[in-house]
């Protein structure tokens, strides 16, 4: 059973920055494309960042010049550098990736963690 879990979240004032993990275990032959996305209350789940295998990043124009997403092939792990956070930066943020486990591709989630963005 494939599974990502993130860890990192937290809360910090307006300007600050956190840094986001993700760590992807189980039975894993590669992953493509790793992914950031978030959910703030009462809205829908959007992409944040996004990055290949290659290390092609593509971002949101939300968090362009504010956010790094960047991975860690050997060790199946993908970060997320929040700079200049914002109060609508706010939302439990979700990784995400397409990992090959020798039979299927499957499109994994974790379970998320809250970023709150605050005085």
């Amino acid at each position: 059973q494939v599974q990502l879990v993130e860890s990192g979240g937290g809360w910090v004032h307006p300007g600050g920055s956190l840094r986001l993990s993700c760590e992807a275990s189980g039975r894993i032959f590669s992953i493509n494309t790793m992914n950031w996305y978030r959910q703030g209350s009462g809205k829908e789940r959007e992409l944040v960042a996004r990055i290949g295998r290659d290390g092609h990043r593509n971002y949101e124009d939300f968090v362009k010049g504010r956010f790094a997403i960047f991975r860690d092939n050997a060790r199946n792990m993908v970060y997320l550098q929040m700079n200049s956070l914002q109060p609508e930066d706010t939302a439990v943020y979700y990784c995400n990736a397409d990992i090959w486990d020798g039979r299927e591709l499957d499109n994994v989630w974790g379970q998320g963690t809250q970023v709150t963005v605050s005085f």
